[in-house]
């Protein structure tokens, strides 16, 4: 068959003349079909790579749909295991260490740690890694934590086990005979000072008493100061442990020694007017790791409760206090 010859319209000659291609214009055709052809199979090959998986890739992503299941479900554990754990030490910081009256453990504690951290970039360089990385460290965290509660409830058992003598050294008694309370002068809190006539803090209660009236210890403990001290003259202190120290001032005569240890209801001195006292009565004082407590709220052992909300409403009222 021949082959069709193709024309064009010259419009200077006013006549159809015969198309001749040259033999650069058909190389170009030919790199241009061809390049389009090769585009063509490129992107259907990106296509269809990008749309559908093979078989390694389906295997592969069945798993990782498996594992991020699986670590929902641990971390979800984890928060179950954490709810707990914060349940504990709650109850530990403001149930059990507060019947023993011991400090709580300090959140910083509780929560250090002191991660591996090469350890961890390590476990970055293996497969799935960053859950890997991200579980290693809940796992540890609750680890350092579940340690400390251990070691909480170590200390309450030891605790438990010495609070017979935990309570024999708690202060627990007037530090005079007040049956009656008719000795009981002025109470803890702001007074009136007898020598200035001004408004002070009263860091203790005053007893009144006739001089040489035997003052007791209110609990066990070791007698850590005696003799004069400034503003409270003769003046006695008794570590009793647990955070635990009484101060006694403005006896006439001291009975201990430092170093020695007393039980409560041993005598240690006698009521007097030494120091800055404008009368005969015993300053008494309690202090529970540094800090000035109110002694009304330490003769549970000595008063019954009505005898105790007598004594209560007493020591509140703003009189003057003889020291």
């Amino acid at each position: 068959m021949a082959k069709k010859i193709k024309f064009h319209f010259n419009p200077d000659t006013l006549s159809y003349e015969p198309i001749i291609h040259s033999f650069a214009h058909k190389l170009k055709q030919i790199l241009l079909h061809l390049f389009s052809g090769i585009s063509l199979g490129a992107l259907f090959f990106f296509v269809f790579v990008s749309t559908i998986d093979s078989p390694e890739e389906k295997q592969l992503g069945l798993e990782k749909s498996r594992m991020q299941a699986q670590y929902k479900v641990l971390d979800r554990q984890f928060e179950e295991v954490q709810k707990v754990l914060n349940d504990l030490q709650q109850r530990d910081d403001n149930l059990y260490r507060v019947v023993f009256q011991a400090e709580p453990i300090p959140l910083e504690v509780r929560r250090s740690s002191a991660p591996n951290t090469q350890y961890y970039e390590q476990l970055l360089n293996m497969t799935n890694s960053e859950i890997v990385v991200a579980s290693t460290k809940k796992m540890n965290e609750i680890r350092k934590q579940i340690y400390i509660q251990s070691k909480s409830y170590d200390e309450l058992v030891n605790l438990s086990k010495n609070k017979e003598a935990m309570l024999e050294c708690i202060p627990a008694i007037q530090p005079v005979l007040n049956k009656d309370l008719t000795r009981m002068a002025s109470g803890f809190g702001w007074r009136i000072d007898p020598v200035y006539r001004t408004r002070r803090f009263h860091a203790g209660m005053d007893f009144t008493a006739p001089i040489g009236t035997d003052i007791f210890a209110t609990g066990n403990g070791t007698v850590v100061s005696a003799g004069w001290k400034q503003g409270y003259g003769n003046c006695v202190e008794i570590n009793h442990g647990y955070g635990y120290l009484t101060l006694y001032g403005h006896m006439s005569s001291i009975k201990v020694r430092v170093g020695q240890k007393v039980k409560r209801g041993d005598v240690i001195g006698l009521v007097g007017s030494t120091g800055k006292s404008t009368g005969p009565h015993l300053h008494y004082e309690v202090h529970l790791r540094g800090q000035i407590m109110n002694p009304q709220n330490y003769y549970f052992l000595d008063l019954s409760p009505a005898e105790y909300d007598r004594m209560v409403q007493m020591s509140n009222n703003s009189g003057q206090m003889f020291d």
